[in-house]
């Protein structure tokens, strides 16, 4: 089938030809995300609005073998939305309808296009929040497909944690749901965390059903200085065992401090620092803190700060999502390439160290950051991509840091999912579990058009 005649089949389908393009600058918008993986063009852009719409594009490709790639902000870090067999790059975007709210219930039922920030707005309207935070401004769908995280999952868990029913086309057009509106369930098999993780190799949301947290009497955060950053690991990994009721609990490293006073303006102390932030009534606020100041001091932290002023919590947090375009901007000319993985709190130092040390010995640049309240360790890494020396010595640091998470009981991905850049990893992690993955996939989607290339490398 020519490029022209799938333009049309698709327009056909979707009864608009308008939302169908071919054009360069649709492909281009299309073929990366912001991370350093090649970009790849699709053939043909569709812009779906509704399931109807998910449900024929399917369809037609099953029937053609044409892959599809869903497609929501662009904001995923491991190449999850780039079409790298060609084909149809779905994007949900305009699937952006929040369909319920329900303060009673807790719950909002939304499209995969609605950006987190448009439902913490609506939330917000009644005393409520959303409380998956991974920084940018993604798609609540991606979000499930990638089984998102951030600043707030040591309090709040992540994605599917937080998801209580989805609606989902499969490969071949049907369409599923699964989960309720209940707050728990034993019935059955959990088709619903399987799909929440799945980076739309089994199937494409079109709905999702959210649990909402009540906005908490008093938010307070500490801003803590360390003399080192193992110090600051440990402080940390005690404060979360210590049973302080903190919801965020950040780590960045000197560098990354140092970029993002030059990107912000802001002027923190230059050393490696926590920002701890506790919630809730205004005694177990302060209760909380009193617990986070002492295990602080006992590891001599340097600068302790109370931020209460909501403006300026906005700010400090504001200051920490932008630490990937700050430390972007403290080396220009270099591609982003940033990696995660997952240790027990135990480990958290030790991986940490471990980290640093191997970046500094391949002479390479990168800032440490992290979830440090779920030992989720982050290397905003960068390299330029026709440097083939370079490239080769970040693909080496990233299967060292991948080895050694292994080897302290960790994973290859605390967060950012497995996409095109980690397949390997994900091989040395659960290689035994490979052909049960394998076998999952061919049967939500025997003819492997659902964004090929990804989480499992082709049998």
């Amino acid at each position: 089938m020519t490029s022209e005649e799938l333009r049309e089949a698709l327009a056909v389908a979707v009864g608009d030809r308008s939302r169908v393009s071919d054009g360069d600058s649709e492909r281009d918008l299309h073929a990366s995300d912001i991370s350093f993986h090649r970009p790849a063009r699709p053939d043909v852009v569709v812009y779906a609005t509704s399931t109807g719409d998910v449900s024929a594009v399917l369809a037609l490709a099953d029937g053609l073998g044409i892959p599809v790639t869903p497609f929501g902000a662009g904001s995923s870090l491991e190449g999850h939305v780039i079409p790298v067999a060609g084909g149809i790059s779905l994007d949900l975007s305009r699937m952006d309808r929040i369909l319920d709210l329900s303060p009673a219930d807790l719950t909002a039922t939304v499209q995969p296009g609605v950006p987190r920030s448009a439902l913490e707005r609506a939330a917000a309207e009644h005393g409520l929040f959303f409380p998956v935070d991974p920084g940018a401004d993604a798609t609540l769908g991606g979000m499930a497909a990638t089984n998102a995280a951030g600043t707030t999952t040591v309090r709040f868990g992540k994605m599917r944690a937080n998801v209580l029913a989805l609606e989902a086309v499969l490969a071949d057009g049907r369409v599923v749901r699964t989960g309720s509106r209940a707050p728990k369930t034993s019935a059955g098999y959990d088709l619903l965390g399987l799909f929440v993780g799945s980076e739309g190799t089994l199937g494409v949301i079109t709905e999702l059903t959210l649990r909402l947290q009540g906005i908490p009497e008093e938010s307070v955060v500490l801003r803590l200085s360390f003399p080192d950053l193992e110090s600051a690991c440990r402080a940390a990994a005690t404060i979360v065992a210590g049973g302080a009721g903190v919801t965020r609990a950040e780590l960045l490293d000197a560098w990354t401090i140092a970029s993002i006073n030059s990107y912000s303006g802001t002027d923190l102390p230059a050393g490696p620092s926590l920002f701890v932030e506790a919630s809730g009534s205004e005694g177990a606020v302060a209760s909380d803190l009193d617990l986070v100041r002492e295990i602080a001091a006992s590891e001599g932290a340097t600068d302790v700060v109370a931020e209460r002023d909501p403006t300026a919590r906005a700010r400090l947090w504001a200051a920490r999502h932008a630490s990937a375009y700050a430390s972007g901007a403290a080396v220009p000319g270099k591609k982003h390439r940033p990696t995660d993985i997952c240790v027990p709190l135990s480990e958290l130092a030790g991986a940490v160290a471990f980290a640093r040390e191997q970046v500094d010995r391949r002479g390479l640049v990168a800032g440490i950051v992290g979830h440090a309240g779920d030992g989720n360790v982050h290397l905003s890494l960068h390299v330029d991509p026709d440097d083939p020396e370079e490239l080769r010595a970040s693909d080496e640091l990233v299967d060292a840091l991948v080895e050694d998470a292994l080897a302290r009981g960790g994973t290859s991905t605390g967060e950012h999912g497995i996409g095109l850049g980690k397949i390997h990893a994900l091989e040395r992690e659960h290689g035994d579990l490979l052909p049960l993955m394998h076998g999952i996939k061919e049967l939500f989607d025997p003819n492997g058009i659902m964004n090929p290339g990804k989480v499992l490398a082709r049998p």
